[in-house]
C-alpha cells in the first residue's frame, strides 16, 4: 500500500506555477498591443510631450528674450527661471487684465454657438429624416460647409462681410439699408464670428442628429400616435429621449471644439477689434507669437483652457450619466 502511494506521488506532475496576469494578458492579446503600439507612441510625441512641456513652461518666467536660441555660429542659452504657480496666480486673480473679460466672451461664444448648432442641426435633421423628393440633393449641399477647410471658409467670408465691396453689404444697399462694418465694429464682428461658426457647424449637428432619429423605432411613434399624442407631445416623449445618447455626445464634442475654435476669430477677425473677439485660445495664441513673445503666459492659459474643458467633460458626463439613471428607474 505504502509502494503504490509514493509511487503514485511520483508519478504525479509538478504543479504548475500561477501565470501572472499582466504577462498572461499581454500574451493572449499582443497582436492587439502591436497594432496600438504605434498610436501611442505618435500621441506620446504629438500630444503628452508638448502638453507636459507646456504645462512646464506655465511654471517658468520663460519668454522670447530669456529663451535660448541661436544667432548665427552663437548660441545663447535660456535664462529664464522656476517661478512655481506665480503665473497662475497673476492670471486667476486678474492682474493681467485679460483673462475675466476672453472667459466671459468665450462662455458666450459657446453657448450661443453650441445652441444654434444644435437647435439647426435638429431642425434640419428632422426635416431630412421625412420623406422628400430630392433628399439626397439637400442632404448633399447641407454637408458642403462641413467639407469646407475653416480657414478657406474663414477667407470667403471676408470677402462677404468687408466693409467696402462686400457682398452682403452690396445685398443690403440693393434693399436701400445703410452698409454695416461687419469686421470693424465690437458688436458686429462678435455676430459675424458667431454666423461664420455657426455655418461651419451645423452639418456636423445635422448629420449626427439624423443618424440618431433613424435608430428611434418608429413604433413608439405609431403607438404614441395611436394613444392621440400631438406633434409637439411625440416630439418631446419620443424624439428627444430617443436621442439623448447622440446628443449627449455631439453636444460635448460641440463645446470643447466652439470653446477651442481658433481658425474663424483668428482668420476673420484676428481677434478685434481691439481684442474684442478673442477668445481664450487666442489670447493665448497672441501672448506666444505677438510682442514679445510670453511663452509661460501662453502655456498658462493652455493649462488652465485644457483644465477647465476636462473638469466640464466629467461633470457634463456625470450628469447625462445621472439623467439617464432618472429615466431607465
Amino acid at each position: 500500500m505504502t509502494t503504490t502511494l509514493s509511487a503514485r506521488a511520483e508519478a504525479a506532475p509538478a504543479p504548475v506555477p500561477p501565470r501572472r496576469p499582466v504577462r498572461g494578458f499581454l500574451a493572449r492579446h499582443w497582436y492587439a498591443w502591436a497594432m496600438v503600439t504605434p498610436v501611442v507612441l505618435v500621441l506620446a510625441v504629438l500630444v503628452l510631450y508638448p502638453l507636459a512641456h507646456g504645462v512646464y513652461l506655465s511654471l517658468t518666467n520663460a519668454t522670447e528674450m530669456n529663451s535660448g536660441r541661436t544667432i548665427g555660429v552663437n548660441e545663447i542659452p535660456a535664462t529664464y527661471e522656476f517661478i512655481g504657480l506665480e503665473n497662475y496666480f497673476s492670471v486667476l486673480s486678474g492682474a493681467d487684465g485679460a483673462f475675466y473679460p476672453r472667459l466671459l466672451w468665450t462662455v458666450q461664444w459657446t453657448v450661443i454657438c453650441v445652441a444654434l448648432h444644435y437647435t439647426i442641426g435638429l431642425g434640419l435633421a428632422l426635416l431630412l429624416n421625412r420623406a422628400l423628393r430630392m433628399r439626397t440633393l439637400y442632404r448633399m449641399l447641407l454637408i458642403l460647409p462641413w467639407a469646407v477647410p475653416p480657414f478657406v471658409a474663414a477667407f470667403g467670408w471676408r470677402l462677404i462681410l468687408n466693409d467696402e465691396g462686400g457682398l452682403l453689404n452690396a445685398v443690403l444697399n440693393v434693399v436701400g439699408i445703410p452698409g454695416v462694418d461687419w469686421l470693424g465694429q465690437p458688436l458686429a464682428a462678435k455676430v459675424s464670428v458667431i454666423m461664420v461658426n455657426v455655418w461651419l457647424g451645423v452639418p456636423f449637428m445635422m448629420v449626427a442628429l439624423l443618424g440618431g432619429l433613424q435608430t428611434v423605432p418608429k413604433e413608439l411613434y405609431e403607438a404614441a400616435e395611436m394613444d392621440g399624442a400631438s406633434p409637439w407631445q411625440r416630439f418631446r416623449a419620443v424624439t428627444l429621449p430617443g436621442l439623448r445618447p447622440v446628443s449627449g455626445t455631439v453636444i460635448l464634442l460641440g463645446t470643447i471644439w466652439t470653446f477651442n475654435q481658433f481658425p474663424v476669430i483668428a482668420l476673420l477677425t484676428g481677434g478685434g477689434p481691439g481684442g474684442a473677439t478673442n477668445i481664450l485660445v487666442t489670447e493665448a495664441y497672441e501672448r506666444a507669437f505677438q510682442g514679445i513673445r510670453d511663452y509661460a503666459g501662453a502655456a498658462t492659459y493652455g493649462a488652465i483652457i485644457a483644465s477647465m474643458l476636462v473638469v466640464f467633460a466629467f461633470l457634463y458626463r456625470r450628469w447625462l450619466q445621472r439623467q439617464t439613471s432618472e429615466v431607465l428607474g
